[in-house]
């Protein structure tokens, strides 16, 4: 045996413990960093060939790994900003220098702009809603921006799309051509009235006063005005002409649906406002009385944020102080094959490694991602108990493996006196 080769094994082996304790302090400093993932020590032994009359000793390989694929326990907490990730995913989040990285760490806060960073100073990245509704580009971090919360305030939308659905009733009597609405006279008669709010460009509500008449059998006028311009009291005439007029023809053989060949909107100009198409898609004539089953125009009047919500898919509301919801980003999540794999980096975030596979990301909820979950955090995965016992068990390793190497010392203390 190689006094040498003994002394190398000690040595070998009082590092490999090294690196364990390394990974164990690590662990215990972090115990309540969120989103930390715990580090661990895995062994290997490096065999030397020898002789069948000898034996050469080998060494002790050590390998780092990460438990990054293992979850934390949720902590809840009082802000709609701090997130955690219920399953599968990690946030996409940037540095100063606009460089993505993944990470688990949710503990978000709004900075002096109003985007959202964690405590390690990282932006979290969303797609916005100005383009409409997002999509995730998959194989890329293409698009998307830092969520910013105080973008929705005040904003004003002005009404460019609606959508009414009722059902008319088909006992109605026919309406004379000289007393229809569109003809705006003091002796107008209408079947059925109904009313929606429109925005115009400033966020100001205008009232529009809908008409349904029956003109025949299976024909009905519908006749929109400008609230703004009815004789008080009556309705009739309004100081201005009706703002759109169409005929609705319906199907007394299917179910009283609208015909193939019949209109299903009514475009208009919002006064003030944009141009506003109302979808009447939904319209039926059946002997019943007047029900509306749904009516919604949209736009929205100026309104300052009092709060954020955020859903389970990840989409960012501003609350406003009238009550509505209006959406501002959806959360991007990111996933990759082997998550272990991971490279981690300084701030609890990770980027690509090379034996991770490709990044691709995509919205909670779906395609395998886990839910957002709002006002909660992911914990440390670090157990305490485990790490003080591994803690004693290196420790009295690495005394053990001094012992070699100093036995192997006084053993070559011994040779080298030999020759004294």
């Amino acid at each position: 045996m190689s006094l040498y080769g003994m002394m190398s094994t000690g040595a070998s082996g009082m590092n490999a413990q090294a690196n364990r304790l390394s990974t164990v302090a690590d662990n215990i400093a972090n115990a309540n960093t969120t989103g930390y993932k715990k580090a661990s020590v895995q062994f290997s032994s490096l065999v030397l060939p020898g002789a069948n009359s000898s034996y050469n000793s080998g060494a002790v390989q050590t390998d780092v790994r990460y438990a990054i694929s293992e979850a934390g326990t949720l902590e809840f907490t009082t802000s709609a900003t701090d997130l955690a990730i219920d399953g599968d995913g990690f946030f996409i989040v940037e540095d100063s220098n606009g460089i993505p990285f993944l990470t688990r760490a949710g503990s978000f806060v709004p900075d002096g702009a109003g985007n959202l960073v964690n405590a390690a100073g990282y932006t979290l990245l969303g797609y916005d809603y100005d383009s409409g509704v997002p999509a995730p580009v998959v194989n890329g971090f293409d698009g998307l921006v830092p969520v910013n919360i105080a973008s929705g305030s005040l904003a004003a939308n002005a009404s460019t799309t609606g959508i009414f659905s009722a059902n008319l009733d088909a006992g109605e009597a026919i309406v004379p051509a000289a007393d229809l609405p569109s003809t705006n006279s003091a002796t107008a008669v209408y079947s059925h009235k109904s009313s929606l709010v429109a925005y115009d460009n400033l966020g100001g509500e205008v009232l529009l006063d809908f008409y349904y008449t029956k003109t025949g059998t299976d024909t009905w006028e519908v006749t929109v005005y400008d609230r703004a311009g009815a004789t008080p009291g009556t309705s009739f005439p309004y100081a201005s002409a009706a703002l759109a007029t169409t005929t609705l023809t319906f199907d007394p053989l299917n179910k009283g649906l609208l015909t193939a060949t019949s209109p299903t909107d009514i475009a208009l100009t919002v006064p003030g406002g944009a141009g506003l198409t109302v979808d009447l898609s939904k319209m039926t004539q059946l002997d019943y009385s007047f029900t509306v089953q749904k009516g919604d125009v949209n736009g929205n009047a100026p309104s300052a944020v009092t709060d954020v919500v955020i859903s389970e898919d990840g989409t960012i509301y501003a609350k406003q102080e009238n009550g509505e919801l209006k959406p501002l980003y959806r959360i991007a999540l990111a996933r990759v094959s082997s998550a272990d794999k991971l490279q981690p980096l300084a701030g609890n975030v990770y980027q690509q490694g090379v034996d991770s596979g490709v990044v691709t990301t995509g919205f909670a909820g779906s395609g395998g991602f886990g839910q957002i979950i709002s006002g909660a955090l992911e914990s440390s995965n670090v157990d305490m108990a485990r790490e003080l016992t591994d803690m004693i068990a290196s420790q009295r390793s690495y005394t053990a493996n001094s012992k070699v190497f100093q036995t192997g010392s006084d053993l070559m203390d011994v040779l080298v006196n030999l020759k004294r």
